[in-house]
């Protein structure tokens, strides 16, 4: 692989301003640019730049990276072999990864589509709109987990409103305020969700987060946000946030449940082998946070995981950078992982048809 061809290009991307909603013009970059790399190039209705290249027909792997990023100016510099830059991390270096490993790898009778897509940050409408509109047979989501990580776990998430109104009353009397009716169902809803694996991991918990509050006597308004464990029972959870209202109303208008891959997953097991032919032992990694692996694994049963290169500890921050090397090696590490996939998934095709 050209290195520095490789680096250009991920420059290119960083340069390019895409906070969720005003992604156009990174997106139009992109379906420019693929063409250069051998793919066919386009953006869909979503606003997703998509690239695919390969065996017509073939059985299909899927490479899908967020070309959104949160709000905030980093300068974008290079000091020694560290790119700094909004998006470094989160997650235009796992996208650049998956574009120069998909434009390298050798098919072997498989396609791949590289995918863009917006809005990863905010409301997923990106990667909805493709499981919707893509069926393949394998897929890689590109997230900051390091060049010898690989993410098996993402926690779902719920958020919801809670709004309740009581009436006038003197600061002096003994009536019930909403303020206080409010505090209440927050201490409610941390003792529930407290009972959930107390003992356990943080994976393995709800954790709720108290996001916005405002509150007269008359009336309260709290927002909610809580990561959940795989295996929370979001309906259940509703019905206690309705059983315990008090006369409020509860909005609930995100439902993502968490999703855990399994380990021995043709995915994973081809990232492992790329990794430890590098000399380096795999990690295997869940995250407290939720990303677009929660979103298409709804819909796509089929062999999945995590991968971009950084340290996700950068996410959002005003340092997020990028070890230009381990890019590298990220790049290394897949394409050998496409690689393998391929071969195995136009194995697995031709044993079909001779059976």
């Amino acid at each position: 692989m050209d290195r520095a061809r490789a680096e250009g290009l991920l420059r290119s991307m960083v340069e390019i301003p895409s906070v969720s909603g005003d992604e156009g013009e990174v997106a139009a970059y992109l379906a420019r640019a693929l063409p250069e790399w051998g793919f066919r190039s386009y953006v869909d209705r979503a606003g997703n730049a998509v690239g695919r290249r390969g065996t017509a027909g073939g059985p299909l792997i899927v490479l899908l990276g967020h070309v959104d990023t949160v709000p905030g100016d980093i300068l974008v510099r290079q000091v020694g072999r560290v790119l700094f830059g909004r998006g470094t991390v989160d997650a235009k270096g796992a996208l650049a990864t998956m574009i120069c490993a998909a434009a390298r790898a050798e098919l072997r009778g498989a396609q791949v589509v590289v995918a863009g897509v917006v809005g990863e940050e905010t409301d997923g409408r990106g990667a909805r709109y493709l499981s919707r509109t893509l069926r393949p047979d394998a897929a890689v989501v590109g997230e900051p987990n390091g060049w010898n990580g690989i993410g098996i776990g993402y926690k779902g998430r719920v958020t919801f409103d809670y709004q309740v109104r009581r009436a006038a009353a003197h600061t002096a009397s003994l009536e019930e305020k909403a303020t206080e009716v409010a505090f209440s169902f927050w201490g409610r809803v941390q003792e529930y969700l407290a009972g959930f694996s107390p003992a356990g991991r943080v994976f393995d918990r709800p954790v709720p987060v108290l996001t916005h509050m405002l509150g007269t006597i008359e009336h309260a308004d709290l927002a909610v946000s809580c990561r959940i464990p795989p295996g929370f029972d979001i309906a259940g959870f509703e019905r206690f946030l309705c059983s315990v209202a008090d006369g409020g109303t509860v909005v609930v208008d995100d439902r993502t449940p968490a999703v855990l891959v399994p380990t021995d997953s043709d995915v994973v097991r081809s990232l492992c082998s790329a990794v430890r032919s590098r000399g380096a032992r795999p990690k295997l990694k869940v995250k407290t946070g939720t990303a677009d692996l929660n979103i298409v694994a709804q819909r796509w049963d089929i062999p999945m995981a995590v991968y971009g290169p950084g340290d996700s500890r950068l996410d959002h921050t005003d340092h997020e950078h990028i070890d230009l090397d381990e890019f590298g090696m990220a790049v290394d590490v897949l394409t050998e992982a496409v690689e393998q996939l391929a071969a195995g998934l136009v194995a697995g095709k031709s044993d079909a048809v001779a059976a």
